[in-house]
């Protein structure tokens, strides 16, 4: 009888420490699962220690960012390049639709951690923050098809109406063309500003404007897109680099960047990208 006793003990015991052995496994995979660090996270920069790499875009330019007809879904060159960049860098990319007038305010009050919209890099521009060189594009002008004013050059609108986004660079070229125009004793171009592109375009389209200026590859777009009422009249004023924009205090981030972009010439991936949109010419070295 005792020896029975004994036995139950025995297995009683061995039963608890099954149990207590299985219940700390448990415990210790919580604990591991707790405080695993997700795919991608724990980057030493601060901008990416979230594991999001987050993009300042005014998504109204195609084809160098836009949104899928019908859709919140953002395409272009710009957004595939900045896919291709986070998975360099481990991360995801979260794309924040931000108007251009203000999207360099925006990064300076951390909005997000880089902007990228088709930014053509400037002194002026470059003393608020800085930047990344990652393609180049010129200033072409949209005229109506069969060019009825024969505008060839940014001085033939003397006289004439130009529709434009507000801050971009081609503002700053109409406002040199009509410094040259007023010191020639000549008729000063008429500028409209518009908050985005495709609303320029639209005066353009409706008479309002007699022509439009933007970044080559989005002129050639809107060319395209017009079903023959629009053309673009070639490429008008020398290419100039766009660039990535960042804070002036990410220097780390900056260089990292400047790494992955580095390494995406390398492997091809960079040119990949570019002939999708039909924009290889536009290359950086």
């Amino acid at each position: 009888m005792r020896s029975r006793r004994w036995f139950r003990l025995l297995w009683l015991v061995a039963a608890v420490a099954v149990v207590l052995m299985v219940f700390a496994a448990c415990e210790d995979e919580e604990e591991e699962a707790a405080t695993a660090t997700p795919p991608g996270m724990g980057s030493p920069l601060p901008e990416l220690a979230d594991g999001v790499l987050q993009v300042g875009s005014d998504i109204a330019y195609a084809p160098i960012e836009f949104f899928e007809e019908g859709t919140t879904t953002p395409k272009g060159l710009d957004i595939d390049l900045a896919n291709a960049l986070a998975e360099e860098l481990g991360v995801t990319t979260e794309f924040i639709n931000t108007g251009f007038d203000g999207i360099i305010g925006a990064l300076n009050v951390n909005r997000f951690d880089i902007l990228m919209s088709a930014m053509t890099v400037t002194d002026e521009r470059s003393k608020e923050i800085d930047f990344v060189p990652y393609f180049i594009a010129g200033t072409d002008i949209l005229v109506p098809a069969g060019n009825p004013k024969n505008i060839g050059a940014i001085e033939d609108l003397s006289g004439l109406t130009a529709a434009v986004q507000i801050a971009t660079i081609q503002v700053d070229q109409l406002e040199a063309a009509n410094d040259d125009l007023k010191a020639a004793g000549k008729p000063e171009i008429n500028v409209l500003t518009f908050d985005q592109n495709p609303l320029a375009v639209e005066q353009l389209r409706i008479g309002r404007a007699d022509a439009v200026l933007a970044d080559s590859p989005v002129a050639a777009n809107d060319a395209r897109l017009s079903d023959g009422e629009l053309e673009s009249v070639g490429l008008t004023i020398p290419p100039e680099p766009y660039g990535i924009g960042l804070r002036k205090e990410s220097t780390a981030l900056k260089a990292a960047i400047e790494d992955a972009l580095q390494a995406l010439i390398d492997s091809g991936k960079y040119k990949e990208i570019l002939e999708k949109w039909s924009l290889a010419g536009g290359a950086i070295e």
